[in-house]
C-alpha cells in the first residue's frame, strides 16, 4: 500500500474511549474499502439441492451448460409431457434471468407429476440460491420460489370415510 493510501484510511479512521480508558479504533461504515468498485464475474460454479412437495423428493444439480434437462435419464418434454408442469419448472430460470444457462440433472422419487413438478421447481431455485445468491435470491423471494409449500394429505381420522367426511347422518 502507498503512503498516500495509508493516509486517507487514517483520515478515516477514529478512536474514542469506551467508558473504561481503552481506545478503540473504527472506521465510518460509509466508506468503500477499494477505490473501484468489483465487476462480479460469470458464475461457472454448478449448484445442488433438494426440493419437496408432497410426497415427491428432487435432487437436483445445475450444471453451466446450453439448458439441457435430464430428470431420471429422460429429457423435461418426456418426463413433463404437461405444458403446464414445463412452465412451472422453468420459473426460477425466468425469475432469475438465467434462461438456457444451466443444464439441470435431477433425480425425481415418490409422488404424482405435479408434486413431482413442484419438487424439482424448489429444487432448481434452491441451487440458483446456492450458487449465485447476490444476483438470484432477491428475485427468487420475491417471486415465492424459495419457500416450500407445507401442504399435505390430511389423516384419516377414526370413526369418519376421510380426513373429513363423516358418515351420513340419520335424524329417526
Amino acid at each position: 500500500m502507498t503512503d498516500n493510501a495509508t493516509e486517507e484510511i487514517l483520515d478515516e479512521t477514529a478512536t474514542f474511549t469506551d467508558g473504561e480508558n481503552r481506545e478503540i479504533m473504527y472506521r465510518a461504515e460509509g466508506t468503500p474499502s477499494s477505490a473501484t468498485p468489483g465487476v462480479r464475474p460469470a458464475v461457472v460454479a454448478p449448484g445442488a439441492a433438494t426440493g419437496r412437495r408432497k410426497e415427491a423428493i428432487a435432487r437436483v444439480r445445475l450444471v453451466p451448460g446450453s439448458g439441457e434437462f435430464k430428470i431420471n435419464g429422460r429429457t423435461l418434454e418426456e418426463y413433463f409431457p404437461n405444458k403446464l408442469h414445463q412452465q412451472t419448472i422453468n420459473e426460477p430460470f425466468v425469475s432469475a434471468a438465467v434462461e438456457g444457462s444451466y443444464d439441470v440433472i435431477a433425480k425425481i422419487i415418490g409422488g404424482g407429476v405435479t408434486g413431482q413438478a413442484g419438487a424439482l421447481r424448489l429444487g432448481i431455485a434452491r441451487a440458483l440460491n446456492a450458487i449465485d445468491a447476490e444476483a438470484s435470491r432477491p428475485s427468487l423471494k420475491k417471486a415465492g420460489l424459495l419457500t416450500r409449500d407445507a401442504r399435505v394429505k390430511e389423516r384419516k381420522k377414526a370413526g369418519l370415510k376421510k380426513a373429513r367426511k363423516a358418515p351420513q347422518y340419520s335424524k329417526r
